[in-house]
């Protein structure tokens, strides 16, 4: 190997490790085949070597923005490059480009900060935050998505991975045996007198059976969903795990079946099948055709029993609500409560303008946002107990902001 591959294979061990501290799982083995493919394609050609790289780390979607930003600030500015030729190195001290207002948070603090810091000639002035009114995990819960950085993120995961969502168990049509029953069971009576000989016996009774009805999402996916879809699939994967019953649909223009995807218990195995297999990822919107599809094909199969449904999007329709009100009213008609989460509810100025907010909105149970781990802990509650259908205060807001 000569010099001038050693340095291209150990700038590209470089690039590995900053897309890593970026929140790409990148391994050994990914470095290993980055040398191969940069080999095979040469740096002849600044697009080859793009993709070359591109078709290496990317696997899902979601890295595709990360891995784009990080590329192109490691491999433009030359400072950057010099200063990442050695094996580990003090912080980088480089000035960002000049769009560093574009770039993701997650990419800066990788490229500023993926290798620890050791000492040397320049004392760097250590600023300690005294004012700790409330646990981290407290702020952490209370941050939004957006903005969080890489290592908040991967904590908010964890999070994630322990949050339970209990629903109030619902009534079924059997029943089983219960001393105080409401019910007199006349064949267990019968049975009761013919042991004892024709005699009275005391009267058997019987209750109805109870469990946790089954539990729908539709997650919006779509380019205005991007922020905050990665972390919704995450916590649609532990409420998988965590029950039975439990279907998972994402949906942009057009709508998705991913919960055998997210049964896998590896969570990242999980998520890799689900990108594979969605083809529509942070494109337009198209909630009514979505909710039609969904209607015609998986309705009956999956909203048996009293199920509950949550819907994960923003409301920000392409095709200005045309159909949606009535299929959204046939989805709450169909089911026993349907819950919209609306990350934009985060913000205490929002009216309801959109027109596929306005067609939604009168068909919905309850209306809540969903940007942040306290909003999710939120909605547990909310699902532990019974509500009104088509909550009157909904409707008054809607007629006020007309």
């Amino acid at each position: 190997m000569t010099d001038s591959e050693r340095g291209l294979a150990v700038n590209l061990m470089h690039f590995a490790r900053a897309l890593r501290a970026a929140g790409l799982p990148v391994g050994p083995g990914k470095v290993l085949q980055a040398v191969e493919a940069v080999e095979a394609v040469g740096v002849g050609s600044r697009t080859d070597f793009y993709w070359a790289l591109h078709a290496v780390f990317v696997n899902r979607r979601d890295q595709r923005e990360v891995f784009d930003q990080a590329f192109h600030v490691f491999w433009r500015n030359p400072d950057i490059l010099k200063r990442m030729m050695g094996l580990m190195l003090p912080t980088i001290r480089t000035e960002m480009p000049t769009d560093r207002d574009q770039l993701s948070r997650r990419v800066a603090e990788a490229l500023k900060g993926s290798s620890p810091e050791v000492e040397g000639p320049e004392k760097t002035e250590i600023q300690v935050d005294a004012a700790f009114t409330v646990s981290a995990q407290e702020r952490l819960q209370a941050k939004d998505f957006e903005k969080m950085s890489t290592e908040e993120l991967a904590q908010a995961k964890q999070m994630l991975a322990r949050i339970a969502l209990p629903v109030a168990e619902a009534a079924t049509r059997r029943y089983r045996t219960d001393p105080r029953g409401e019910r007199v069971d006349p064949r267990a009576t019968l049975q009761r007198m013919l042991r004892s000989g024709g005699d009275l016996a005391e009267l058997a009774r019987r209750k109805r059976r109870t469990r946790p009805p089954p539990l729908v999402v539709l997650c919006d996916i779509s380019g205005s969903m991007t922020r905050y879809s990665r972390m919704l699939l995450h916590f649609m994967h532990a409420v998988t795990n965590d029950r039975d019953r439990v279907y998972s649909f994402v949906f942009g223009t057009r709508l998705t079946n991913i919960t055998r995807y997210l049964r896998h218990k590896d969570v990242d195995v999980a998520l890799d099948a689900v990108s594979a297999a969605v083809e529509d990822w942070s494109g337009g919107t198209r909630i009514g055709s979505a909710l039609h599809a969904f209607n015609r094909t998986w309705a009956r199969r999956v909203l048996g029993q009293g199920a509950v449904v949550l819907l994960i999007t923003d409301g920000l329709d392409r095709d200005a609500g045309e159909g949606l009100a009535a299929e959204a009213d046939r989805l709450h008609k169909s089911c026993r409560r349907l819950v919209w989460l609306n990350p934009l509810l985060r913000w205490e100025g929002f009216a309801p303008k959109s027109s596929g907010i306005r067609a939604l909105l009168p068909h919905v149970d309850d209306f809540r946002p969903v940007h942040n781990l306290d909003s999710l802990a939120g909605l547990a509650d909310a699902l532990n107990r019974e509500g009104p259908r088509r909550a009157e205060g909904l409707r008054k807001w809607l007629r006020e902001a007309a």
